[in-house]
């Protein structure tokens, strides 16, 4: 017999290192043709961080993102910029790098301010070009901006770094700022139980995130996805068999740790909730973690009721499955 349920997992998360330190940073240097380096540390896992990086810079110095050239991770190069963990790049790294660019463009507004004859703080800098704000007729091309720093003997280099806005936990009663902004998340997950084999199929999964402002939607969806694929595996397939007389692995290969694949994966709709005025650069939020943590309980959660019965591990596997139902029979 094949059993449907429904289940919700929700949670919030905070970015970054638990009321710890941890900065990063980031150099930016504009050249005369108009485009621009940024160099920073951060590890780039597949999690897009060196194009979400490109795009804050390219944002807030006014340029295309193809004209951006990202070096990362390089120690013989880039500043650190700390771990790839804790969801933290995207806030922590991200700022780093918009103080790196604004120290750039001080220089950058110095100049064209003398040639357009107005202060630096009057001017905008958008589509390749530099204005004033309250008169765009009045600007001038990056070209143009960059052959008269060169004719000044001036460079556009700049240097940020960044660290949260955190205090310590006090040892008494845990109390502080452990973090400087959490990320929300609501994961429904429906699944089809098999009594009789024990198997489960996740048949659709709709994942609700509060990301702040995505600073790129399609990989923000993609961490969502790959996040729920993650709990799905994490819930139904991945058991750490442990020989408990001397405590080794006994499946240390993806052979037999098993994992999903693409034929696992469910319908998954992806919901971007969208905040401002939070730290992040322009508002963004770390998603890496908090796509995988609500589907966790999300999946428990349609398992049980389906089946009308409580489990308090996981992974759950087929045999347990079938084990409750049989204990349900007795």
């Amino acid at each position: 017999m094949k059993k449907r349920g429904k289940g919700v997992g929700s949670m919030w998360y905070g970015i970054g290192n638990t009321g710890l330190p941890n900065p990063a940073a980031a150099f930016v240097e504009i050249h005369g043709d108009g485009s621009a380096n940024v160099m920073f540390g951060a590890a780039d896992i597949g999690q897009g961080s060196g194009t979400a990086m490109a795009q804050i810079a390219a944002e807030e110095l006014g340029l295309d993102y193809e004209k951006i050239h990202v070096t990362w991770g390089d120690t013989m190069v880039t500043p650190d910029g700390g771990a790839t963990s804790a969801s933290r790049q995207t806030l922590i790294t991200g700022n780093a790098v918009i103080l790196a660019c604004r120290q750039a463009k001080e220089t950058l507004a110095k100049t064209a301010g003398e040639k357009l004859d107005c202060a630096p703080e009057e001017l905008s800098f958008r589509d390749n070009t530099v204005f004033i704000t309250a008169d765009p007729e009045r600007s001038m091309t990056y070209g143009e901006l960059m052959a008269a720093m060169k004719a000044a003997g001036r460079m556009a280099v700049g240097a940020g770094a960044y660290n949260p806005n955190t205090t310590g936990l006090a040892p008494e009663d845990m109390s502080g700022i452990p973090f400087e902004v959490y990320s929300y998340a609501t994961t429904i997950a429906e699944v089809e139980v098999d009594t009789e084999t024990g198997e489960v199929d996740v048949l659709k999964v709709v994942s609700a995130h509060d990301v702040g402002t995505p600073i790129n939607r399609s990989m923000v969806e993609g961490q969502i996805e790959g996040g729920v694929t993650m709990g799905q595996g994490f819930v139904l397939m991945e058991e750490i068999e442990v020989n408990t007389k001397n405590g080794a692995i006994k499946n240390p290969s993806m052979s037999k740790y098993i994992i999903p694949s693409n034929r696992d994966v469910p319908e998954i709709h992806s919901i971007l909730v969208e905040s401002e005025g939070g730290p992040g650069p322009f508002g963004a939020k770390g998603v890496g973690e908090p796509a995988l943590i609500p589907m966790i309980p999300a999946v428990v959660a349609a398992i049980e009721d389906a089946l009308d019965t409580r489990f308090t591990h996981t992974p759950i596997m087929p045999k347990d499955i079938v084990a409750a139902v049989k204990a349900q029979e007795k």
